[in-house]
C-alpha cells in the first residue's frame, strides 16, 4: 500500500510511477477526489461531535427540552455523517489497493518482459559429445518423474518425484539450510559484495501453506493477480502459492526493535498456483505445474538497509547456483513485468542444454514499505533526545533460495551423461550420498 500522504504531495509523481507499471494514473485523481470528500466528513465530525460534547455538558447541568431535543439531533446527523465518512472510506480504500508500489528509479523503463535487460551472464555452458536429452525424457527413462500417473490422479501440470529425484530434493533442501544458517557463509558474501549489513544467518521456518483473507489482501496478492490463487471457500482460506505469503504476514500488527532488524527467515513449503495465464506452455513435464516445493528467503528490514539486503539476497541465489556448476544469467526486470508488490526485482535464469535456451529458476524482489503498510509491521525509530519514540514501517524482501523441481531439471540436464543418466553435481554428493 502506498502512503496516503506521498499521495496528497506527489500526485504526478505517483501517477507516473503507477503508469510504467501499467496501471491506470485516473486511480490517483479519483483517489484524491475521494480523499477530499473523507476530509472534509472527518472535520464535519468532528465539529458536531465537540458540538455534542459542550450540549451533553449543559444537558448534566440543565436538563431542559430544548437540550435534549438538540442532543437527540446532533446524535442523529452524527450517526449520518459516520455512515458517508465509512463509506467514502471504503471507495477511498478501493482506489489505493489497486495502485502498485513505486519502481525504483534505478528500474529500467519497459513495457513487458520482452524489455528485461540482461545484467550478465556467469558460469560455462557445458558441452557434450552427443546431442543433449530434455530433462523429461531422461527421468522418464529412469522412473524417476512421473506425470502419466501424476495425471490420473490430479490431472494436467502435476508430477511425481520418485528415487532419485525425491533424494535430490532433499538434498537440495539440506545443502541450502546448511548454507543460509551459516554465519560466516553470509559474512562471507556481504564482504565480497561491499555491503554494509549484519551477517545474521536466516531461521529455517515451515509456515502454514493456507492463510486467511487479511494476510494474503496483507501481501500483495488479491487487488491484482488473484486468478492465480487457489482459493478455499467452505473455509476461505487461500493456498500459497510461495510461502513469502505466509512468512511475511506472521508478523502482521506487531512493532520491532529497531537494532533486532533484520530477521532473515528460510521458508520450505509446498506452493499451488493456477497458472491461469499460461494455457498452452510448458504443459509437459514438471517446469510448470500447480504444486511444487520451495525454498524461498524472506526477510524484514530496516528501510535504509532495503536496497542491500536486495543485494544480498541476490548474491546467495548467485553463490548458490555457482556451487552447483549450473551456468545462468541474470535479468533486471523492467518496470512493466515487476509486478504489485515489487519496487525493484531480478530474476536468474538458469541455462538448460536440453532445451538451448535459459529458463527462469530464482527471482528476488525489494518490496519497501508496501505490503508492511498493508499489514502494519513497523519498528522503533531513533527518536532525539528527549521525543517520544517513533515508529516506522519495516521494509521487506523475498527471494528464491531454490524453487525445487526446476533446480532437479537444471542438474538433471546440464549433469547428463551419454549412457541417459545423470551426475549428482558436488556439492551435493555429501548430502544425496547420506540419503541412499
Amino acid at each position: 500500500m502506498l502512503d496516503i500522504k506521498l499521495i496528497r504531495e506527489n500526485p504526478e509523481a505517483v501517477k507516473e510511477g503507477i503508469t510504467k507499471k501499467k496501471a491506470d494514473p485516473k486511480l490517483v485523481d479519483a483517489f484524491l477526489r475521494l480523499d477530499e470528500d473523507w476530509r472534509t466528513k472527518v472535520a464535519a465530525i468532528d465539529e458536531l461531535r465537540s458540538e455534542h460534547n459542550l450540549n451533553n455538558a449543559e444537558l448534566a447541568k440543565h436538563r431542559t427540552d430544548d437540550l435534549i431535543s438538540k442532543a437527540e439531533i446532533l446524535k442523529k446527523q452524527l450517526v449520518k455523517l459516520e455512515k458517508e465518512k465509512e463509506d467514502i472510506e471504503k471507495h477511498r480504500q478501493a482506489k489505493l489497493n489497486l495502485m502498485p508500489n513505486l519502481p525504483d528509479v534505478d528500474v529500467p523503463a519497459g513495457k513487458d518482459e520482452t524489455e528485461n535487460s540482461v545484467a550478465k551472464e556467469v558460469g560455462k555452458k557445458p558441452e557434450f559429445d552427443f546431442e543433449p536429452q530434455g530433462y523429461l525424457s531422461i527421468s522418464e527413462k529412469l522412473g524417476i518423474i512421473d506425470v502419466k500417473r501424476a495425471a490420473k490422479v490430479s490431472g494436467s501440470r502435476f508430477g511425481y518425484l520418485l528415487g532419485q529425484a525425491a533424494l535430490l530434493e532433499f538434498a537440495i533442501i539440506n545443502f541450502t539450510i546448511k548454507h543460509l544458517t551459516d554465519e560466516n557463509f553470509i559474512a562471507k558474501l556481504i564482504k565480497e559484495n561491499n555491503l554494509n549489513l549484519s551477517p545474521k544467518p536466516f531461521v529455517p521456518v515451515v509456515p502454514p501453506v493456507l492463510i486467511n483473507q487479511k494476510s494474503m489482501w496483507g501481501m500483495g496478492y488479491l487487488d491484482r493477480g488473484a486468478d492465480e490463487i487457489y482459493h478455499l471457500d467452505k473455509d476461505d482460506l487461500f493456498l500459497v502459492g510461495t510461502s513469502e505469503q505466509s512468512i511475511g504476514a506472521m508478523c502482521q500488527g506487531e512493532t520491532f526493535e529497531g537494532k533486532d532488524l533484520p530477521l532473515r527467515y528460510l521458508g520450505f513449503s509446498p506452493c499451488f498456483r493456477r497458472e491461469a495465464g499460461s494455457y498452452g506452455k510448458d504443459t509437459k513435464g514438471i517446469l510448470r505445474v500447480h504444486q511444487f516445493d520451495k525454498l524461498e528467503m524472506f526477510g524484514f528490514v530496516l528501510p535504509e538497509n532495503s536496497k542491500e539486503e536486495h543485494k544480498l539476497f541476490l548474491a546467495i541465489e548467485e553463490a548458490l547456483m555457482k556451487e552447483l556448476g549450473i551456468a545462468y544469467r541474470v535479468l533486471n526486470i523492467c518496470t512493466g513485468d515487476l509486478g504489485a508488490t515489487a519496487s525493484a526485482k531480478y530474476d536468474i535464469e538458469a541455462w538448460l542444454p536440453g532445451e538451448n535456451q535459459y529458463r527462469e529458476t530464482h527471482s528476488t524482489s525489494n518490496c519497501t514499505d508496501y505490503q508492511a503498510r498493508r499489514l502494519d509491521i513497523r519498528y522503533k525509530a531513533p527518536a532525539e533526545k528527549g521525543a517520544k519514540p517513533k515508529t516506522e514501517y519495516v521494509h521487506t524482501v523475498n527471494g528464491t533460495a531454490f524453487a525445487i523441481g526446476r533446480a532437479i531439471i537444471a542438474i538433471i540436464e546440464n549433469n547428463q551423461t551419454k549412457e541417459g543418466t545423470f551426475n549428482i553435481p558436488k556439492a551435493l554428493s555429501p548430502y544425496f550420498d547420506k540419503l541412499k
